[in-house]
């Protein structure tokens, strides 16, 4: 099944979660494809009770790579499975860019998050710099290769294509150029 989630970055409020969700919930039995909306961290409990007795997943939109301790700031996998996650998004180009987030680190994270039952929503994708200098499959290949933890299944993992170049650019990317990564991937 296609997974369609919603990311809702750094936006929202509780009333904003309320309306969105509800409305999902009256609308999102006519989607064939499973459902997944991830709230920025304070909206997490929200949208958790708001989500009840619904088939739509919750997910967080990051995790931190260590089980607890002294770690100000992060929050831990069992953390988000605790408030009612199932997904949670790794190694979005804005974390990858803005907070310098490596490969490595989101191995790291992926594995935190299956180790506590949820499913890693690993985000890979080209800037419009690679995606022009042809490089587009080579940089997709080892972002998965070194994004993705051993042991990794299609239970406990997804991968996301996102094509960098097109976020919030105008541009969007064709059925052609989708179906030539995904095929690569």
């Amino acid at each position: 099944r296609h997974l369609v989630a919603g990311n809702w970055k750094m936006n929202g409020s509780r009333s904003m979660a309320a309306q969105l969700i509800g409305e999902l919930k009256a609308g999102g039995g006519a989607v064939s494809a499973d459902l997944l909306v991830c709230p920025p961290f304070p909206y997490l409990i929200h949208a958790s009770e708001f989500l009840m007795g619904s088939n739509i997943a919750l997910g967080a939109q990051d995790c931190a790579p260590k089980e607890s301790g002294a770690h100000t700031g992060d929050v831990a996998a069992a953390m988000l499975k605790d408030c009612g996650c199932s997904h949670v998004i790794l190694g979005h180009s804005e974390r990858r860019a803005d907070h310098g987030e490596t490969s490595a680190e989101v191995a790291a994270k992926a594995k935190s998050a299956q180790a506590a039952g949820l499913c890693a929503v690993v985000c890979v994708g080209e800037t419009e710099a690679q995606r022009d200098a042809g490089d587009t499959l080579k940089i997709v290949e080892s972002q998965i290769v070194n994004s993705i933890p051993a042991g990794s299944t299609a239970a406990n993992l997804v991968v996301a294509y996102e094509p960098v170049w097109a976020i919030g650019t105008g541009r969007t990317a064709t059925t052609g150029d989708v179906e030539a990564v995904h095929g690569h991937i």
